[in-house]
């Protein structure tokens, strides 16, 4: 019998009739050579069938550790295993930082990269931006490397898996650096009119928390790497306590607060490497819209609170920079992240999902492609200016379809 693969969040069961562990390159080329299907698993922190496969799944995470800092200290070369987590703390012993890190530790660099998955900050770029080379093994089983730069390569970076399995990657790094952490509470709604340019750039990274349970922000963590003086912030409270995202959950998991100075890695993140992220049992969605219009995007939600609020833990608002990646969500524009963890039953999430798609629909809202939404095929694709090269550049990496499963087929259509 196959072995039984779920995700991190438990709401999806792989369909894989094989899963292949402890491999090595030259044993990946030789699967992948075979014709597939083929699907990569990551870290499993996706919340649809992106990964999932009827074929083989195979996991990078017994893949050699590589971390090779380049003699000039610009870059470090990795494996497509490694996550997060571990190469932060590798990389802050030698001086280094990369520039942002998710959330959550916790994720692969790869699967990461490929589904533009992001940190937070008006100055800073989602973390495919760092990726300065990759290597790939494309449907032949040919391995193929890329540098920034070369023909293809703002395509391939943020390729949902579907040009070939990334088994090293080269990240910009920069001098390690310490942030501070501050949280405040009830950040008023009036101030969100007034200032919201000037809360969500007022730090390295800020994000807001809200339930939606009234018109106020919850929580407000402003990252910074330099003391902020005590006192309110843009009407709110400094918090009195440790706070959890989510509220009501214990903040034991979360990263320090009250501007205590850390690692750039040990504050970056929302939770600490060393416990379980987030609350587990949840899915989640996310949605990215034009930061200038940030604003109408609050208000869009708020539009349809009733029918989120019941649904939601929290949602957290932050921000991305632009990028030149084919396939980010904040391609050719800066970004506000509309961001959903949801209570773990799909069958109740779904209509939030859907009213929500709605309503930013005339922002043209992109989903994050790792996370639920129900947006259809046509739209999404309207949504991605070089789509029609994405789809052009897949068809040259892998014309067999060795890659492809029923999600890929239905996001780039007919081959």
């Amino acid at each position: 019998m196959a072995e039984v693969v779920r995700n991190w969040a438990g709401n999806i069961t792989f369909g894989a009739s094989r899963v292949h562990r402890d491999l090595t390159v030259p044993r990946l080329q030789e699967l992948v050579a075979a014709g597939g299907p083929l699907r990569v698993l990551g870290s499993g922190h996706s919340f649809n069938r992106m990964a999932d496969t009827t074929g083989d799944l195979v996991s990078l995470d017994g893949l050699p550790r590589v971390v090779e800092i380049a003699a000039d200290r610009r870059s470090v070369r990795v494996d497509g295993g490694i996550r997060y987590g571990e190469l932060a703390v590798r990389l802050h012993a030698e001086g280094l930082a990369l520039h942002n890190m998710a959330s959550l530790p916790h994720i692969s660099v790869a699967g990461a990269v490929a589904t533009a998955t992001h940190g937070s900050g008006v100055r800073h770029g989602n973390l495919a931006t760092a990726v300065a080379a990759l290597e790939l093994i494309r449907g032949d089983g040919e391995l193929v490397p890329l540098r920034r730069g070369d023909e293809g390569f703002d395509g391939a970076v943020v390729g949902l898996g579907a040009l070939g399995v990334v088994t090293e990657l080269t990240l910009d790094v920069v001098p390690a650096f310490e942030v501070r952490q501050y949280v405040y509470d009830d950040l008023p709604r009036a101030s969100l009119e007034t200032d919201l340019p000037e809360i969500l750039g007022a730090g390295y990274s800020v994000s807001l928390f809200t339930d939606w349970a009234g018109p106020d922000i919850n929580h407000a963590w402003l990252k910074h790497t330099e003391p902020v003086p005590d006192g309110p912030w843009f009407g709110a409270r400094p918090a009195d306590g440790p706070r959890h995202p989510v509220p009501g959950v214990p903040a034991g998991n979360s990263t320090e607060q009250f501007g205590v100075p850390g690692p750039w890695h040990a504050r970056l993140p929302h939770f600490r490497m060393e416990f379980s992220p987030s609350t587990g049992a949840e899915l989640q969605s996310e949605w990215m819209v034009p930061r200038e219009r940030a604003l109408e995007a609050i208000d869009a939600v708020a539009s349809v609170r009733e029918t989120v609020a019941p649904v939601l833990q929290v949602n957290e608002i932050r921000t991305v920079a632009a990028d030149d990646l084919w396939l980010s969500m904040n391609y050719h524009r800066d970004s506000l992240g509309l961001h959903f963890t949801w209570i773990a039953d799909t069958a109740a999430v779904l209509p939030a999902v859907s009213a929500l798609e709605e309503r930013l629909a005339p922002l043209s809202a992109r989903p994050h492609w790792g996370k639920v939404f129900t947006l259809d095929p046509a739209t999404l694709r309207s949504r991605y200016e070089r789509f029609d090269d994405f789809r052009a550049l897949v068809a040259g990496y892998d014309p067999g379809g060795t890659f492809r499963n029923a999600w890929l087929d239905e996001i780039l259509g007919p081959r």
